[in-house]
């Protein structure tokens, strides 16, 4: 690896120790408020609900978020920095106030100021990582974010065991996760955003109207994203429900849809972030959507325990570089000091079918089977990367790095 500059050297040394604190947080949406709601709180479907579309809110906000810090000169380090303060604070408030209200606006409002942070940290990348770097250098603080949600997944997991009404004392660990994560992201350089003369709370999204490549790529991940994100909790409910036949234990189920998956992608992350930095990137989306339209179909089509371990192990493979891709991408479509708008506008989708997809797809299995529901994801992300070839037809395949949309302006 070349030498790094001083702010690049600076935001990838705190980047680092950062990733520890992110997947000790990343825990938190992904089992354990949802645990604590239903086995401490007892809580309803309602409050389930509205915890599980924490993150998806505040991508929705992020939009808003850039126009508000851009507005005010604000630099994005600090500004996601004070956002993780705010959600170290709602983690402590739960925490002292074990009441189901509090649990559920505190965890809404936790996992929507991480969330809603996003863009700002995809320009602090893009100001201080070098282009040839860029994938590279953000992979690997994934594999120790990866590395740190499994290791503490595992603790909290038998902490719990053992006493549940341990769960209050996991939330101040997570409002000290938050707050150790602000402090590293206070300490990183980055210049304020450029100003762009209107305030308007929905500015960004002209350039869905103005830049074409940025339209016709936010449309492929919109059909590619909500079919993935429909069958993101199928999961659980094809191996966990006796109406699929299968089942399995709740060890089975967790190593199937977690363990598994994340030691693919913590192996495969660097080579994603490799890829990343070297192929084009409309070629790199095609690859990574036939992965997870394999995945896809291997998992929801087999009974047998090979099948579905090599359907969690697809699914691993490529949701590693969808980490890098999904983070990064607008720094290849954006100039450099529009980066956090263009983010925003894609944070923006991402938060709406997010919260749409799982609505969806559960009603959609009460009148389909699971498997065809499977295919109809599968065929989604197809015709999301037909497009896509069709783009690298037409542009002959640009170069690593370049901003497409100037390419886009000049042709």
């Amino acid at each position: 690896m070349q030498p790094l500059s001083h702010a690049s050297a600076i935001t990838y040394r705190y980047e680092k120790w950062r990733a520890v604190s992110q997947g000790t947080v990343e825990t938190a949406g992904q089992t354990f408020l949802l645990l604590l709601a239903v086995r401490y709180f007892q809580a309803g479907a309602l409050s389930k609900g509205l915890i599980a579309t924490g993150g998806s809110i505040g991508l929705v906000l992020s939009l808003v978020t850039v126009v508000w810090v851009s507005h005010r000169g604000w630099r994005p380090a600090r500004a996601a920095a004070w956002l993780h303060v705010i959600g170290a604070a709602s983690f402590l408030t739960m925490a002292l106030v074990p009441t189901l209200p509090v649990f559920v606006a505190g965890s809404i409002l936790g996992l929507a100021t991480v969330a809603v942070a996003v863009p700002l940290l995809t320009q602090v990348y893009q100001d201080n990582y070098p282009t040839a770097q860029r994938g590279k250098l953000f992979s690997r603080t994934v594999m120790i974010r990866v590395a740190s949600a499994a290791l503490f997944a595992e603790l909290a997991g038998r902490w719990l065991a053992m006493d549940l009404s341990a769960g209050r004392w996991l939330l101040v660990v997570y409002a000290g996760a938050l707050a150790f994560g602000a402090a590293c992201l206070g300490r990183c350089p980055s210049q304020p955003l450029t100003p762009h003369g209107s305030s308007h709370p929905l500015r960004a999204l002209r350039f869905v109207r103005t830049d074409r490549v940025f339209r016709v790529t936010l449309l492929c991940w919109m059909l590619m994203g909500f079919a993935n994100l429909m069958m993101v909790p199928m999961r659980v409910e094809y191996l966990a429900n006796p109406d699929y036949g299968l089942t399995l234990s709740a060890a089975t189920v967790a190593l199937l849809t977690g363990v598994i998956p994340n030691i693919a992608r913590l192996l495969l992350s660097p080579v994603w972030g490799w890829a990343f930095d070297r192929m084009n990137f409309f070629v790199l989306r095609v690859v990574l959507n036939l992965g997870f339209a394999l995945g896809i179909l291997t998992f929801f089509t087999s009974a047998s325990m090979p099948g579905l371990v090599a359907g969690a192990i697809l699914f691993g493979i490529a949701n590693a570089g969808g980490d890098v891709a999904w983070t990064l991408w607008v720094t290849k479509f954006a100039p450099p000091e529009r980066v956090a708008d263009y983010m925003s506008v894609h944070t923006f989708f991402t938060g709406l079918r997010g919260v749409a997809a799982p609505l969806v797809v559960f009603q959609l299995i009460g009148v389909l089977s699971i498997t065809t529901v499977g295919w109809i994801s599968a065929g989604m992300i197809v015709m999301a990367s037909l497009i896509l070839l069709t783009e690298v037809r037409t542009r002959h395949a640009a170069d690593p790095g370049t901003t497409l949309v100037e390419k886009s302006a000049r042709s």
